[in-house]
C-alpha cells in the first residue's frame, strides 16, 4: 500500500486492437545506421517477396558520390561480376556498384506476442505483427563474380585444347540403374537440408512496389493502424478482466510446437492413439503389432467400443488365421514401397507374404526354405516374413506365434466363414502364379484346417512309421510295376522320379535347422530315397535294372559320367547339393523316355563322380556350422589335362586343412610347390576356378557359412 502511495496514476490512456492489418504486418529490422541518416531516405529501387518462407529481398542504391564512397572499388566488383559486355542480365548496368541487396531472415516464427503500437490523441492502438524479418547485406554478387571467374578459365582450358579435340580418347560411361525407393529413403530425402532448400527455391518471388515513409499511399495505409475509436466495434476482446487482459498481451512462453503425425508408427500413446478415429485406432495397432487375438485389441481400444465395429474394421486391415489377426500384406507394403533387402516391388512382397499366410491357416509349422523355394525371394524378404508371425524351433522350423483361438472361432462363425472364402480367393491366386498342387486337405467344418492341440514331432514320427508298415505290400507292387514298366523301350518312365533337391544358402544368411517332413499324409516319396524304397535304395545292389556304381557296360552309366565330365570341366568345385540341383535341371532339360529317368541314387551319383577323376576334398568346417551334410560334401576335379592341374591339386590340399585362407597364404604356398616364377595370372585363374572370397578371407566354392 505504501508503495501505491509513492507511486500514484498519472494517466489513464484508453488501448484499443486494430485488426485490419493483422495477417499483412510485417516488422522489418535494418541494420544500424547514423542516427542522422534514415533508410527512408535512400532509394529503394526494388522489393519482392515469397509468402510462404516470409523471405524479403530489398535493392538500394548506393551514393556514388559521397565523398566516402571508393569508386575504383566500385568499379572493379562490377567488372568481375558483370565482365566486359553489358546487357540488360547485367547486375550493375553502370559498370559501378551503385545498388546493395538487403535480404531477410526471421528473428521468431513465434510473433503472437509482438504488436506495432500507435499514440494519438491520448488512444493507445496496437495491431498484432504477422511477421519480424531481419535485414542484412546479401552478397550473392561475390558468387556471380566466381562463377565468371570459373567460366573464363574453362574457356581458356577449352581453347588451348581445341587443336587436339579431333585426337580425343572415347571415355568409357558407366551407366547405373537406381532402386526404387523405399518409403523410409523417400522420407529421408524430403526431410534433408538439400531437399529443402530446392523447395525453397522453388517458390516464385512476389514483385513489390515501395512507398516512402511521406509518401501519400502510406499515409493512408497508417490510418489502417488505428481502430474505430470508442464505439466498440471492434474492441469487444479487450472488454474482458484485467487478468485475463493481461493474458492476452503477454501470454505465457511456450515452446514452438513441432507438427506431430497424425499416426505414430514407433512409439504410441494410447491417449494419443484414443484421440483418432476408431478405424485409425485399428489400423496403427494392427500395423505395430503385427499378430494380434481379438481379445486383446478389445482391451486395447477399451470397454466402451463396440465389438461389432471392431468386428467390421478389423477385417479391412488384417486376416484371419487360426483364430487370430494378422495384419494384411498391402498395409505393410504399400503400393509404390520395395523391399529395403531387394528391392523387389511390393506386389511381389505382399504375394509372398500372403502364401507365409496362408501356410499357416494350413499347419502350424513352416519350413523356411520350402517358403524361399516357391517365391523366388531372398533370405532376407523371407525372414522378415516369418518374423512378423512366427517363432523358429530348433530341428522343427518355424512356429505360430500365437496359439490357436478356438474361443473366437465358435463366437464368431460368420466371420469365419467369411475368412475361408477370402483364403479361398488368395489361395487359387498363388496357385496360379506359383503353380502349386491343389491342397487335398480335409478342412474343417469353420474353414480352420489347424486343430487346437499340438502334435509333437515324435508323435509324426510314429504315425509315418505305422503308415509306412501298412503301405509295405503296396509299394511292393509299385516297385515291381515300375520295373515291368522299364522292360518295355516305349514304356514312359515313371512320373517324378528325381534327385531330392536342397535349396543353397545365400551368404550371410542365418538359418534355422529345418524338420524333416514325417506327415501321415505324404505321398510316394515321402517313404522311397529318390523314388525307390529306403533299405534298397540305400544298399549297393542293383535297382530298376541298373547298377548302383554305375558301371560303363550300361546306358544310364555313360549318360551320367558324360553329365558329370561335363560339369566338372565347367565348375572345377561343386557340392553334392548343388551338384544334385544342377542334375534336376539337366533332367528337366531331357525329353520324355529318356534313360536317366529310370532313378540315380545318391551313391551312385557319388561313385560317377569319384569315377570321373574328381576328389572329395575333406574340408575341416567349423563345428557351428548351418551346412548340410550334402554341402559339406565337396568334389573337385583332381585332373583335367590342362597346365593348371598343379596349382589347382596344391590348392586344394591347402583346403582339405583349412576352412578358408588368406591370399597371401595361398599365393606362398603355390610359389613354394610350383616355383617362385609363378605370375599373378596363374593365381588369378586357380583361385577364380577354385574358390570365392568373402571378407576378406578365401573359401572353396559352395562352403561359405557366415
Amino acid at each position: 500500500m505504501a508503495n501505491e502511495e509513492d507511486d500514484p496514476v498519472v494517466q489513464e490512456i484508453d488501448v484499443y486492437l486494430a485488426k485490419s492489418l493483422a495477417e499483412k504486418l510485417y516488422l522489418f529490422q535494418y541494420p544500424v545506421r547514423p542516427a542522422s541518416m534514415t533508410y527512408d531516405d535512400i532509394p529503394h529501387l526494388s522489393a519482392k517477396i515469397k509468402p510462404k518462407q516470409q523471405k524479403v529481398e530489398l535493392e538500394m542504391a548506393i551514393d556514388t558520390l559521397n565523398p566516402n564512397y571508393c569508386r575504383s572499388k566500385g568499379e572493379q566488383i562490377a567488372l568481375n561480376v558483370d565482365g566486359t559486355c553489358t546487357d540488360e542480365s547485367s547486375t550493375y548496368s553502370s559498370k559501378l556498384m551503385d545498388k546493395q541487396t538487403f535480404c531477410s531472415s526471421q528473428t521468431t516464427s513465434n510473433t503472437s506476442r509482438y504488436a506495432a503500437a500507435l499514440y494519438r490523441k491520448g488512444e493507445l492502438h496496437l495491431t498484432p505483427l504477422h511477421g519480424i524479418l531481419q535485414l542484412r547485406p546479401s552478397f550473392s554478387y561475390l558468387d556471380k563474380a566466381d562463377a565468371k571467374h570459373r567460366e573464363r578459365e574453362a574457356a581458356n582450358e577449352a581453347g588451348d585444347s581445341s587443336q587436339d579435340e579431333a585426337e580425343e580418347d572415347v571415355k568409357q560411361v558407366t551407366v547405373r540403374f537406381s532402386r526404387p525407393e523405399s518409403e523410409q529413403a523417400r522420407q529421408r530425402r524430403v526431410q534433408s537440408y538439400e531437399f529443402l532448400q530446392k523447395k525453397h527455391a522453388e517458390e516464385p518471388w512476389v514483385h513489390l512496389h515501395y512507398y516512402g515513409l511521406r509518401d501519400s499511399r502510406s499515409e493512408y495505409e497508417r490510418q489502417y493502424l488505428l481502430g474505430q475509436g470508442s464505439n466498440g466495434v471492434e474492441n469487444t476482446e479487450l472488454v474482458k478482466s484485467p487478468s485475463e487482459y493481461l493474458m492476452m498481451l503477454m501470454p505465457p512462453s511456450q515452446e514452438e510446437e513441432k507438427d506431430k503425425p497424425v499416426a505414430p508408427s514407433n512409439v504410441l500413446s494410447m491417449a494419443q492413439l484414443r484421440t483418432l478415429p476408431l478405424a485409425d485406432q485399428i489400423k496403427i495397432l494392427m500395423k505395430n503389432v503385427k499378430v494380434m487375438p481379438f481379445a486383446n485389441l478389445m482391451s486395447l481400444l477399451g470397454p466402451s467400443i463396440d465389438p461389432v465395429a471392431v468386428l467390421r474394421g478389423i477385417q479391412k486391415v488384417a486376416m484371419l488365421v487360426q483364430g487370430n489377426w494378422v495384419v494384411k500384406s498391402d498395409i505393410l507394403y504399400p503400393r509404390d514401397s520395395s523391399s529395403p533387402h531387394s528391392g523387389v516391388p511390393a506386389e511381389v512382397l505382399c504375394r509372398g507374404r500372403d502364401f507365409v499366410m496362408w501356410k499357416f491357416t494350413q499347419s502350424r509349422w513352416v519350413v523356411r526354405k520350402e517358403v524361399a523355394a516357391v517365391t523366388k525371394l531372398c533370405a532376407e524378404d523371407v525372414k522378415d516374413f516369418l518374423d512378423h508371425m512366427a517363432v523358429v524351433r530348433i530341428n522343427r522350423g518355424w512356429e505360430f506365434i500365437l496359439p490357436y483361438d478356438g474361443e473366437f472361432i465358435k463366437k464368431h462363425p460368420d466371420v469365419v466363414q467369411r475368412q475361408h472364402m477370402l483364403w479361398t480367393g488368395i489361395q487359387a491366386k498363388l496357385e496360379k502364379v506359383y503353380n502349386l498342387v491343389k491342397e487335398t486337405m480335409p478342412k474343417k467344418p469353420d474353414g480352420q484346417s489347424v486343430p487346437v492341440g499340438v502334435v509333437s514331432g515324435d508323435q509324426w514320427v510314429q504315425v509315418a512309421k505305422t503308415k509306412a508298415q501298412q503301405n509295405h505290400a503296396l509299394l511292393e507292387r509299385e516297385l515291381q510295376r515300375r520295373k515291368e514298366q522299364l522292360q518295355v523301350p516305349a514304356a514312359p518312365p515313371p512320373p517324378g522320379v528325381r534327385i531330392k533337391e536342397e535349396p543353397l544358402s545365400e551368404e550371410g544368411e542365418e538359418e534355422e535347422e529345418e524338420p524333416m517332413d514325417t506327415s501321415p499324409s505324404g505321398g510316394l516319396n515321402s517313404r522311397l530315397a529318390n523314388g525307390l524304397p529306403i533299405g534298397r535304395a540305400a544298399g549297393g545292389d542293383s535297382f530298376n535294372g541298373h547298377p548302383s556304381l554305375g558301371s560303363a557296360s550300361t546306358p544310364v552309366a555313360r549318360e551320367l559320367r558324360a553329365f558329370v565330365e561335363a560339369t566338372f570341366q565347367r565348375q572345377f568345385v561343386l557340392t553334392l547339393s548343388e551338384l544334385k540341383r544342377l542334375f534336376n535341371m539337366h533332367l528337366a532339360s531331357l525329353p520324355p523316355g529318356h534313360t536317366l529317368f529310370s532313378g540315380i541314387s545318391d551313391r551312385m551319383l557319388q561313385d560317377t563322380v569319384l569315377a570321373a577323376g574328381c576328389k572329395q576334398i575333406l574340408v575341416p568346417f567349423p563345428p557351428q556350422t548351418a551346412a548340410s551334410p550334402d554341402e559339406q560334401k565337396v568334389f573337385a576335379l583332381w585332373e583335367s589335362g590342362d597346365m593348371s592341374d598343379q596349382h589347382r591339386q596344391v590348392l586344394l590340399e591347402i583346403f582339405s586343412k583349412n576352412y578358408r585362407v588368406r591370399r597371401n597364404m595361398i599365393q606362398s604356398r603355390l610359389a613354394q610347390e610350383c616355383g617362385e616364377d609363378l605370375s599373378k595370372q596363374e593365381v588369378d585363374k586357380v583361385l577364380k576356378d577354385c574358390c570365392v572370397s568373402y571378407g576378406g578371407m578365401w573359401y572353396l566354392k559352395g562352403t561359405v557359412q557366415s
